[in-house]
């Protein structure tokens, strides 16, 4: 565009003041508007025209602290023919966002992003800084995973709010309880001998919900609000290495400036984010339909008892009925269908077990476990209804397997958790092993009977159709099939390697 030799006022819709604004061309009217979208007489003027008009220097552009100020050169009767007139300032620059340049932002240039979105700060400070950095369009997703309602309420509004072009919501609870959260209760897998993996199983699922969303609204990048120091990076990225290897992957936290809540807050206030007003906890949570984990402030020094009012999902043991409840769970091939003899779905079951064992503080864990990254943390966890089904499943296994296999078994558990904590849900080994744990299991099926009573579980009583107990071998009456006499020969030889080894030191 010309060099200015000449200025003149034009008036400052956003503060009521003037400013001086170089032009070569005589101007006929003044917008202010963004450059992607420009508003005249209440309708949309394209992307296109608007470049357009920049290029054929119809139109000088000049950006102030927050908005686009436009000088408009052409005769007037051009201008009332593209009915630009005295256009205003859209919704869409409440972001703040620089984004004229279509050919890319301050790191380079993505098409479209799908985010995964929880409405708070982070993420919502996530959404102009793609904008920002990449020139693109986000498309901010959330799953529900069985998280709660409160933290699904209002995300379209602080989405659009925050410059994303579109939210998507889907419901996956029972597909986490049943294709993620029940193959690993059959496997029998617990990380470093507490944890029931209730974030580790829940990443998965939603990564690659990301990755079918991106596929639908045809993004070219996906992007994680996970910090450089936990798990949830490599669980989100090893999916989508999977699931779509060609996607490229922004992570924030790795890159950006900021360094924590305050920087976001201010980051959010430049660009016009709205910053979420609720209190802010001094714990870091997450939770989803299979537990509730408590991480940070005096959890931080594993000396610290953690505080009566810091749980959420279930209730102190101290203050929990003074009398017992008790409760039927049924299992087919290894997986819970049933509740007191009432086939439920995955997620109800679920539901349901959560609230009666939550009114009697079950399933509360309190551990220092190993991150992937390296490092120990202390975490406090809730799962009322997954340790419930965990000792039921396990007691019913002790009927329908042999020792060998569950040996086995539970040897192959420990790698079985070890990949999901790792983030590796994908990978062939745990589709392998998903597929021995299926076999395995075929027979563990029948009901196990528990007492639940102030925070802990007991079981009563446990039956299977395929139980290979057998009371009339295990009695200590005589009975036709275990002779009683063969048992000397059997030690003889099974204690042979022991004898010999006591000869040779005994010089016999």
């Amino acid at each position: 565009m010309a060099t200015c030799s000449s200025s003149n006022p034009i008036f400052n819709v956003a503060n009521n003041t003037e400013s001086t604004f170089c032009r070569s061309k005589l101007c006929s009217s003044i917008m202010l508007c963004r450059p992607h979208k420009v508003l005249a007489q209440g309708a949309s003027v394209g992307v296109d025209l608007f470049l357009a008009l920049v290029e054929n220097e119809f139109i000088e552009c000049n950006y102030g602290q927050h908005f686009l100020y436009v000088s408009i050169g052409v005769p007037i009767k051009d201008v009332a023919r593209y009915e630009i007139i005295q256009a205003v300032a859209t919704s869409e620059t409440e972001t703040g966002v620089s984004e004229g340049s279509k050919n890319g932002g301050l790191r380079g240039k993505l098409n479209k992003v799908v985010l995964a979105y929880s409405g708070g700060l982070d993420t919502s400070v996530i959404v102009p800084w793609l904008r920002e950095n990449y020139g693109c369009e986000v498309v901010c997703f959330t799953a529900d995973v069985g998280q709660g309602i409160k933290e699904l309420e209002g995300l379209e509004a602080k989405a659009k709010a925050s410059g994303a072009c579109q939210l998507v919501v889907k419901d996956l609870k029972e597909e986490f309880v049943r294709d993620y959260i029940f193959p690993c209760l059959r496997a029998g897998a617990i990380y470093e001998r507490k944890y029931l993996l209730g974030t580790s199983m829940a990443r998965p699922v939603i990564a690659k919900a990301m990755v079918d969303v991106a596929k639908e609204v045809g993004a070219d990048a996906v992007s994680h609000g996970c910090t450089g120091k936990g798990n949830d990076q490599v669980r989100f990225e090893l999916t989508f290495f999977a699931l779509n290897p060609e996607l490229n992957v922004v992570a924030p936290w790795r890159e950006w400036d900021i360094t924590g809540r305050e920087d976001a807050i201010e980051y959010a206030k430049k660009h016009n984010v709205p910053v979420p007003v609720t209190k802010k906890s001094i714990y870091s949570r997450d939770r989803n339909l299979w537990h509730l984990s408590h991480e940070g402030d005096i959890l931080e020094d594993p000396a610290n008892e953690p505080r009566k009012d810091m749980y959420m999902m279930s209730i102190d043991p101290e203050d929990a009925p003074n009398q017992p409840e008790y409760l039927e769970i049924g299992i087919v091939a290894g997986i819970p269908v049933s509740v007191n003899g009432k086939d439920l779905s995955p997620a109800t079951l679920l539901s349901e077990l959560n609230e009666i064992g939550g009114r009697h503080g079950i399933g509360r864990i309190d551990m220092v476990e190993n991150r992937l990254v390296g490092m120990k943390s202390r975490g406090v966890y809730e799962t009322p209804g997954g340790t419930i089904l965990f000792t039921a499943v396990r007691e019913l296994e002790s009927l329908t397997l042999d020792r060998e296999t569950m040996q086995v078994k539970d040897s192959l558990a420990l790698k079985y958790a070890e990949l999901v904590y790792a983030g590796r849900w994908f990978d062939p080994l745990r589709v392998s092993m998903d597929a021995f744990m299926e076999e395995i299991t075929k027979t563990t099926t029948g009901s196990v009977t528990l007492k639940l009573y102030k925070g802990s579980v007991t079981v009563i009583s446990r039956k299977s159709p395929y139980s290979l107990y057998r009371e009339d071998i295990s009695s200590f009456e005589s009975g036709q099939i275990y002779n009683q006499a063969d048992a000397a020969g059997f030690i003889r030889l099974y204690g042979l390697p022991m004898r010999v080894r006591a000869m040779l030191e005994k010089g016999i």
